[in-house]
């Protein structure tokens, strides 16, 4: 069902929104139905930074907002799998906002609200990925987001990796440096390909390697075979992960697909609507605004 316009009778009178993802993290207030704040940070994801650093990056954004009289605070944020992650996140928020009632959901919740909807899938490629969906009746499923250790195929992170591991393969094969090599080794600034194991395993973030998906999106855009290969295989993998979670709910449409990859990159886009439809699903809907602007539809309708 597509969502219409929302009233501020809807609405608390003041209320925080944040959408914090593996690299930045991006705090709004609304009063009385509109925007009168708005600030970015760095990461507040405890899976991407320490605790410390997340609550420091967080007093930033709260010191830059007005949030004075909010009474709810509604955050949409990566990797928060259980109550526990859940509440973590709450324990660092809620010394910033007293008084507030603090929600904190997956942050694929806030594309499907961003795009308009109150039932359907949706799927994010950023820096991770993961799919999530709610029915008619109000059922809930989630599929993926399991980090890059476990999965997060599909994502950001997965595309850098599978530069490095496409570039490694060809240095053991003998095989001259190509041009996706050549752009993955100045992006890093590195010399020769066997210097990426090292750097690899030294240190970079997901975040760095996430950034690195660039190369890959740039080669294939120029006609590079192999790195054309590996955004279908991340379409496809994106695909499946939409399709497990509409089978689970008995939900045929719509998809929506946000994230930095999902809503930036044509031919990920235009692969992903293709692997969908051949699993016959045919309704895609790719987010063009920021995540964020979906938290007053999650809000009047407190998460449901």
């Amino acid at each position: 069902m597509e969502h219409t316009t929302l009233t501020p009778q809807l609405l608390p009178a003041r209320f925080v929104g944040l959408d914090i993802g593996g690299s930045k993290t991006r705090g709004m207030v609304w009063t009385s139905g509109s925007v009168t704040g708005d600030a970015t940070v760095g990461s507040t994801n405890v899976q991407n930074v320490s605790a410390a650093v997340a609550a420091e990056n967080l007093a930033a954004l709260f010191a830059a907002l007005d949030c004075a009289g909010a009474v709810e605070v509604f955050v949409g944020a990566g990797g928060i799998d259980t109550d526990d992650d859940a509440a973590a996140l709450r324990r660092l928020i809620s010394p910033l906002v007293p008084g507030a009632q603090v929600t904190v959901v997956h942050d694929t919740r806030l594309l499907l609200a961003a795009a308009g909807y109150t039932e359907g899938t949706a799927v994010i490629a950023g820096t991770g990925s993961a799919a999530w969906g709610i029915n008619a009746a109000g059922e809930q499923a989630r599929a993926g987001g399991w980090g890059y250790l476990l999965g997060d195929e599909g994502s950001g992170y997965w595309l850098g990796r599978e530069a490095v591991r496409h570039s490694l393969r060809r240095m053991d094969a003998g095989n001259a440096v190509d041009t996706l090599t050549s752009e993955l080794l100045r992006h890093c600034e590195l010399r020769v390909p066997g210097e990426l194991i090292a750097h690899f395993h030294g240190g970079t973030s997901r975040r760095y390697w996430a950034a690195a998906s660039a190369v890959v999106v740039a080669a294939a855009d120029a006609g590079h075979a192999p790195a054309r290969a590996m955004l279908d295989r991340a379409a496809d993998s994106l695909a499946e992960l939409a399709e497990a979670v509409a089978v689970q709910l008995q939900l045929s449409a719509p998809v929506v697909l946000g994230g930095g990859l999902g809503s930036n990159v044509p031919a990920l886009q235009d692969a992903f609507t293709k692997a969908l439809a051949e699993r016959g699903m045919h309704q895609v809907h790719i987010l063009r605004q920021d995540p964020i602007l979906g938290i007053p539809l999650l809000v009047a309708g407190r998460g449901h």
